[in-house]
């Protein structure tokens, strides 16, 4: 989500930008401590200790305040500089994936995700325009392997990235237990084959 108190011309003011990771802090640990239904821009105010006018001054609501916190306290390994194989760039996000759920507040929400998107229309939505953009840069690694030959040419560069990510998140929410990250390249040669 776009910051909309800042205009990408202008450098942002420190104080803005700390206060602003600050509330974003507070509300990923809110969500993974009170869920979806119980989270408040009121405690979120009180976690972080800035006003509640102020929050309110720069998200709308708690589900713009949740979208700006997913996207910017999870950032994925950049793809430029385009660095290694398309196989060293695939393990290294499936390992960025299983790391954040391994042992985070992130992590920790991921139940109160599933049951906002159960839930609220418009939280659904919002995922479902999230979880796409995630998995954006593991499906160019996946489409880069087949096009180079490293994969199959006809593997769906989404539907494995999908099956990926899908064991990973599987493993955390229905048995409460990480996927070890030092198992991914395990992962990526059984979904992926051997020759990547």
């Amino acid at each position: 989500m776009a910051r909309p108190d800042h205009d990408p011309g202008r450098p942002l003011d420190p104080r803005i930008e700390r206060t602003r990771r600050v509330v974003l802090g507070a509300a990923i640990t809110e969500l993974a401590r009170s869920g979806y239904g119980a989270f408040a821009i009121e405690s979120v105010a009180a976690r972080s200790g800035v006003a509640k006018s102020t929050i309110y001054r720069h998200w709308s609501g708690k589900l713009a305040l949740i979208a700006d916190a997913l996207e910017a306290l999870n950032a994925q390994p950049g793809p430029e500089p385009r660095h290694g194989t398309p196989r060293e760039r695939i393990l290294r996000l499936v390992e960025h994936l299983a790391t954040v759920l391994a042992d985070s507040d992130l992590a920790a929400c991921m139940p109160a995700l599933v049951d906002a998107a159960e839930r609220d229309p418009e939280a659904r939505r919002s995922l479902n325009d999230y979880n796409p953009r995630r998995r954006s840069a593991l499906s160019a690694a996946i489409a880069e392997a087949g096009a180079s030959g490293d994969l199959r040419p006809d593997l769906d560069p989404d539907m494995a990235a999908t099956a990926l990510a899908g064991a990973i998140v599987y493993r955390r929410l229905m048995t409460g237990q990480p996927f070890p990250p030092a198992r991914v390249a395990d992962l990526v040669a059984t979904v992926l084959g051997s020759g990547v």
